[in-house]
């Protein structure tokens, strides 16, 4: 019974972190790129007094905000692609750097 108990736990912390990687994870990735890319523009879509200098842009902030974004573009491609791959009968493999489609055992 406590080696059921232990699977069943284990099982549900893979679905938990599964779901908080990919369910919020790319959310938040996206609000960060859209806060590092504000960030990077010296904060242009705030209101300054008359005469006021606004923050100074940091060229990095865009950087990263353009980075993050790449990111959450690729997670999306690679959901897409899991989705595909199981219509057409195949899986995806992460044996190689690259993800591959490959039959299923």
């Amino acid at each position: 019974m406590g080696d059921n108990l232990g699977f069943a736990l284990e099982g549900a912390w893979k679905v938990l972190l599964a779901g908080l990687v990919l369910g919020a994870g790319l959310p938040i990735l996206f609000a960060l790129g859209i806060r590092s890319l504000a960030w990077g523009a010296g904060g242009d879509a705030e209101t300054h007094a008359e005469g006021a200098a606004g923050p100074k842009a940091q060229p990095i902030g865009t950087v990263i905000g353009w980075i993050l974004f790449a990111v959450v573009l690729a997670g999306i491609a690679l959901g897409i692609t899991f989705i595909v791959a199981s219509g057409f009968g195949k899986q995806l493999s992460f044996e190689h750097i690259f993800p591959t489609i490959v039959d299923k055992h």
